[in-house]
């Protein structure tokens, strides 16, 4: 990263923050985002013209030389921060090595020292296979055929506000956002939704204390009596904590109910932890704090700290589909599983404690938004995934999605960056690199932006 320039006196210094030389967006930004909507799919979603130029651990720098503190981390990929010099050498490494060979048609010896890792720490004892994928949904992809031609079913239970990706099998399972699946219909049939685990937002007007995790129990209670049977179902996708749908925590007790109703139906347990594994809650997986073991789990985002790979995680017998069956030409490409085996061991010596730890720290911060700030009306999270969800009245808990839309963009002009998640929530999904300092710097400029709003909406 560049010094602290001297023409603006008014920049900080500070190598671990901010430091804006230009108005945003700069001109080479504007440059290239006029580029941008000339030549590439409008489908892509960006909430403001940020224009990447480099990146070390929790900072951003553009291409005018304007330096972000990132707390969106490429969507929670890049969870040893940006540009870890170990894995950069890993990397190089490889690519001076073998950079394809294809693991669907040969053999490589790093793909089965990553599958053996990924064995060793998914939950659960026992024997493992790994599949190998590119993206998310590639590995959402393959659970769905997995848990079909093993159980020999063909229906799928998933839940409300759920992203579990965007090509065909995966979509039918999200259930989002309505510009997700607007004009691609038919989509993949057999999929059944029900209410997610929201205490802040119980469809059944239950409290939690009062809930007996009545959302999990409505499976058997209603669905499997009213509407499909029990052993047409081969499995249920869960996120262990909710990302796209608005970094929402269930209570323990409901990954548990689902794993107990799984093991009495012959059902299969999908984890999708593909934004909320790999250390980012201050453990390995999200599931871990319940103590479920699923059946299926699903890797990908920050397991190569930004090259793309995904896992298919199952028990060995579950894993016994014939050749052909499946397969990816680029999954489990060697220099993606070179970025995986450093991010894996930086994860495990310290990043998910820090995760931990700096989780701590940032709820901290935050809890007492929703008696400080009138927008706030929910603080919620694990580790170093971390929601706040805004409206604009406590006691309705109307949305407040123009709010939080409005500080998503006065923290870019403040050097921040963040992302938006469900209706009105802003999601916290810092590298799990990120500094004490850092955190605190993020929450400094988020209160001063907030409060501005709050005082343009009372005005």
């Amino acid at each position: 990263m560049r010094a602290a320039s001297k023409r603006n006196p008014t920049a900080s210094s500070d190598a671990e923050g901010p430091l804006l030389r230009t108005r945003l967006p700069g001109p080479q930004a504007k440059r290239i985002v006029e580029q941008d909507h000339r030549y590439i799919s409008p489908s892509y979603t960006r909430s403001y013209p940020l224009v990447a130029k480099r990146g070390r651990g929790a900072l951003i720098e553009d291409v005018d030389g304007n330096r972000f503190l990132d707390f969106s981390s490429g969507i929670a990929v890049v969870a040893t921060g940006h540009c870890h010099p170990q894995v950069v050498r890993a990397i190089r490494t490889q690519a001076a090595e073998l950079i394809h060979m294809s693991g669907t048609d040969f053999y490589y010896p790093s793909l089965v020292t990553l599958s053996r890792k990924l064995s060793e720490i998914a939950p659960g004892a026992g024997r493992k296979r790994v599949y190998f994928g590119n993206s998310g949904t590639e590995a959402i992809e393959a659970a769905m055929k997995l848990a079909r031609i093993y159980t020999g079913r063909d229906k799928f239970i998933a839940f409300t506000n759920a992203f579990h990706g965007r090509t065909y099998g995966s979509l039918s399972l999200t259930a989002s956002r309505p510009a997700q699946r607007r004009g691609f219909g038919p989509l993949v049939p057999g999929v059944i939704h029900i209410p997610y685990a929201n205490c802040y937002r119980c469809v059944y007007n239950l409290k939690p204390e009062d809930c007996g995790v009545h959302c999990a129990r409505i499976i058997e209670e209603q669905l499997f009596r009213t509407y499909v049977p029990s052993d047409e179902v081969a499995a249920i996708f869960v996120e262990p904590i909710q990302g796209e749908g608005g970094y929402v925590v269930p209570p323990p007790e409901f990954l548990r109910e689902l794993r107990r109703i799984c093991d009495r139906h012959g059902i299969l347990l999908v984890a999708d932890e593909i934004q909320c594994g790999m250390g980012r809650t201050g453990k390995m997986w999200a599931c871990d704090y319940a103590g479920v073991v699923p059946d299926i789990l699903c890797v990908a985002k920050g397991i190569a700290s930004g090259l793309p790979l995904s896992a298919t995680i199952s028990r060995a017998e579950i894993m016994n589909w014939p050749p052909g069956a499946h397969a990816s030409t680029f999954g489990g490409n060697p220099v993606a599983i070179a970025a995986a085996l450093a991010t894996i061991e930086l994860v495990e010596k310290k990043y998910m404690e820090n995760a931990a730890r700096m989780g701590q720290h940032l709820m901290e911060r935050l809890q007492d938004w929703p008696a400080r700030h009138s927008l706030v009306g929910d603080v919620r999270g694990r580790g170093l995934m971390v929601g706040i969800e805004f409206v604009k009245d406590r006691r309705t808990k109307e949305y407040a999605p123009e709010q939080r839309d409005r500080l998503i963009q006065l923290a870019f002009e403040n050097g921040l960056l963040v992302l938006g998640c469900g209706v009105s929530t802003l999601r916290l999904l810092p590298p799990l690199v990120v500094s004490r300092k850092q955190i605190d710097i993020a929450v400094a400029i988020l209160d001063r932006c907030l409060t501005r709003i709050e005082r343009e909406t009372a005005a």
